[in-house]
C-alpha cells in the first residue's frame, strides 16, 4: 500500500445540538487499509477523556463511521455517536462544578491510516440553542435556571427536577428549551438558598413552583410538564398524584414507585430511613421506616473488597412487606397527564423496572386511569441520560455521601437507552402538548 496524500474527516453537522446524530466519514486512505480513529474532549471542568478504534476502509478507501464496526477499540459497533459515548477519562475535572455545565463541548477527531496518513476534523456538542435565553430564578422563595426558547410565547413549559445528587438539571432544561418549551430547572438542595441535604423537602415548595409557572409564564395551552430523574422521578410522580391539575405530563427517568427515606442524600448525621418528603409539616411514609422486611446490606457492602457497591438488591427487601408498601406507594391512579417512564434492566442503583412495572400494571388496570408508557432500556443501568455523552463511568462516587456506588449496564447500553428515551421524550411531549391543545380547543368551544 502507498501512502495516501489527501486522507480528510467529513463532518455533518459539525455544530450543532448535542441530541443531533453526527455523520462522520473518513475518506482518502487505501482500500482495505486499517484506519485508527481516536476522538478527545477537553471537557470545561477541566477534565479529559479519549477513545479509539480500528476501522478497515471499503473498496473506495473509505470509512462511513455510522455503518462500520470496528476490527477493535473502545467501541465494536457500527455508531457515529461512539466516538463519544465511548471515551474513557484519563484526567479527572479540576472544575468540578462545571461537569454539568451548558458551555459547548468540542469533539476532536485523528485519524491515522497504517500507511502513514493523518487527517484531523473537530465538531461541536450544543446544549443551548441560538436565541434560547436563560436567568436565575430568586422569587417566591424557588432556586432554579429558567431557560426561554426563541421566538415569541407562549410555550409549553416543563419543570425539571435533579436527583438526589442535589443542584439542578440546567443541561436537559437548555435542551428542552431547544425543543421549544420554557423550562425551569428547579434546584430542592445543594442549590443556592437551599439546605445541602435532602432532609425534610415541603412538597409545597413544588406547588410553589408549578403554581409560578401556570402564572408568571402563563403557558401555552396551560401546559406544563414535570420532568425528573431518579429521586427527581419519584418527586415528579409524587407531585403530579398530588397536584394533578397542576401537571400537564410526566416524564420519569429510571424512578420508583414508593417513597423513600433520605438515603444517601440526607444529613450524615440522620438515619437514612429519615423523612426526605413531608406535607402540610408531616413527614409522607417511607417505605423503609418501620418496615421490619427492610434488609440494609447490599446497600452498605460491596460485593468484594475495593468494589464499587452495587446497592439495587437492598430495594427489593422492604417490598416484602405489603402494610409498608401500601403506607409508601405512591397513588399514580390520580395522576390524569399521560405518563413516560424511562427504566434500565440493569439498574444498579435501584429496581427502576420493577418500579415501572409497578406503576404501568395500575394504570393500565383502571378504566380511565392515565395513558401510561413504559420504555425499558434493555441492559442499561441508572445513568440513562442525555445523547452523545461519555457514558463509561459506571461507577461513580455519589455526590452526596461520597461512596462508590455501581450504577449498572454498559457504556453501549447506557448509550443506546439514552439516546433512544431522550428521542421518546421529545415526541412524547410533543403529543401531550397536541393533546392538551385539542382539550383546549374543545372547551373554548363548549364554552
Amino acid at each position: 500500500m502507498t501512502r495516501p496524500q489527501h486522507a480528510r474527516i467529513d463532518i455533518a453537522p459539525t455544530d450543532a445540538l448535542v441530541d443531533v446524530p453526527r455523520e462522520i466519514t473518513l475518506r482518502g486512505f487505501n482500500s482495505g487499509e486499517r484506519v485508527t480513529l481516536t476522538a478527545t474532549l477537553h471537557h470545561p471542568d477541566g477534565s479529559q477523556w479519549e477513545s479509539h478504534a480500528v476501522l478497515t476502509a471499503d473498496a473506495d478507501g473509505t470509512v462511513p463511521v455510522g455503518a462500520t464496526a470496528p476490527a477493535s477499540g473502545d467501541w465494536i459497533v457500527a455508531d457515529a455517536t461512539a466516538p463519544v459515548w465511548a471515551m474513557r477519562r484519563l484526567r479527572t475535572p479540576t472544575r468540578p462544578t462545571w461537569s454539568d455545565g451548558i458551555a459547548p463541548l468540542d469533539i476532536a477527531l485523528t485519524a491515522t491510516g497504517q500507511c502513514g496518513a493523518q487527517a484531523r476534523a473537530q465538531y461541536t456538542l450544543r446544549f443551548l440553542a441560538p436565541g434560547v435565553t436563560h436567568r436565575p430564578v430568586r422569587e417566591s422563595g424557588l432556586s432554579g435556571t429558567l431557560y426561554t426558547p426563541a421566538g415569541a410565547g407562549p410555550h409549553p413549559a416543563v419543570l425539571v427536577l435533579a436527583g438526589s445528587g442535589g443542584g439542578m438539571h440546567e443541561q436537559r432544561a437548555a435542551l428542552y428549551a431547544a425543543h421549544g418549551y420554557s423550562a425551569l430547572a428547579l434546584g430542592y438542595f445543594k442549590a443556592p438558598g437551599r439546605p445541602n441535604h435532602i432532609n425534610d423537602t415541603p412538597l409545597e415548595y413544588f406547588e410553589t413552583a408549578l403554581r409560578w409557572m401556570h402564572d408568571r409564564l402563563a403557558p401555552q395551552h396551560g401546559f406544563v410538564a414535570a420532568s425528573g430523574v431518579s429521586r427527581g422521578g419519584e418527586l415528579v410522580l409524587l407531585l403530579a398524584s398530588r397536584f394533578p391539575a397542576l401537571v400537564s405530563a410526566v416524564v420519569a427517568y429510571v424512578p420508583s414507585s414508593v417513597v423513600h427515606g433520605t438515603l444517601r442524600a440526607g444529613h450524615p448525621e440522620k438515619p437514612r430511613d429519615a423523612t426526605a418528603w413531608t406535607w402540610r409539616g408531616e413527614p409522607l411514609p417511607n417505605v423503609w421506616r418501620d418496615n421490619l422486611d427492610a434488609d440494609w446490606h447490599a446497600f452498605d457492602h460491596p460485593p468484594g473488597a475495593g468494589q464499587p457497591v452495587r446497592q439495587a438488591a437492598a430495594f427489593h427487601t422492604p417490598l416484602r412487606n405489603a402494610q409498608a408498601v401500601a403506607r409508601a406507594r405512591i397513588p399514580v391512579e390520580s395522576i390524569e397527564g399521560p405518563l413516560l417512564l424511562i427504566s434500565g434492566t440493569d439498574d444498579g442503583f435501584w429496581p427502576s423496572t420493577l418500579y415501572s412495572d409497578q406503576m404501568a400494571d395500575v394504570l393500565r388496570r383502571r378504566k380511565n386511569g392515565a395513558p401510561v408508557e413504559h420504555l425499558r432500556g434493555e441492559g442499561a443501568g441508572h445513568a440513562i441520560g442525555l445523547p452523545q455523552l461519555p457514558a463509561t463511568l459506571i461507577a461513580k462516587p455519589h455526590p452526596v455521601a461520597g461512596l462508590l456506588l455501581d450504577g449498572g449496564g454498559t457504556a453501549q447500553a447506557n448509550a443506546r437507552a439514552s439516546a433512544a428515551s431522550w428521542a421518546r421524550v421529545v415526541d412524547f411531549l410533543a403529543d401531550a402538548v397536541q393533546r392538551s391543545a385539542s382539550r383546549h380547543d374543545a372547551g373554548a368551544t363548549a364554552s
